[in-house]
């Protein structure tokens, strides 16, 4: 993220970052993405306000499946996502993180 914001500095735009949970920042481990937020939630909840959105590949059922006749209902057709209940913890824990900050 320093490089990235050393990068936004250097062309004099606006310092604000978007960071994609899932892809490179979880090696492609769709559950790897919960680590992923907790550290994003650690760095808002200390102060970083370079941070204005996030990115997690999410559906209603984990994982996910070919197309087929017998799809199953709430799950990807294309990457692999956390589920419903990894989905809300995961916002649980940066809407913490936004407390967190704004109250210091």
């Amino acid at each position: 993220m320093n490089e990235t914001l050393i990068a936004l500095r250097e062309a004099e735009v606006n310092e604000s970052i978007m960071i994609d949970a899932s892809h490179g920042n979880s090696q492609k481990q769709f559950k790897q993405q919960l680590p992923v937020i907790e550290n994003i939630s650690s760095q808002i909840s200390s102060g970083n306000k370079n941070i204005k959105g996030v990115m997690i590949e999410s559906h209603l059922v984990e994982g996910n499946q070919k197309i087929s006749d017998s799809l199953v209902y709430g799950q990807s057709i294309t990457d692999a996502c956390i589920g419903w209940d990894d989905t809300v913890s995961c916002l649980q824990s940066l809407s913490d993180a936004v407390t967190k900050r704004r109250s210091s």
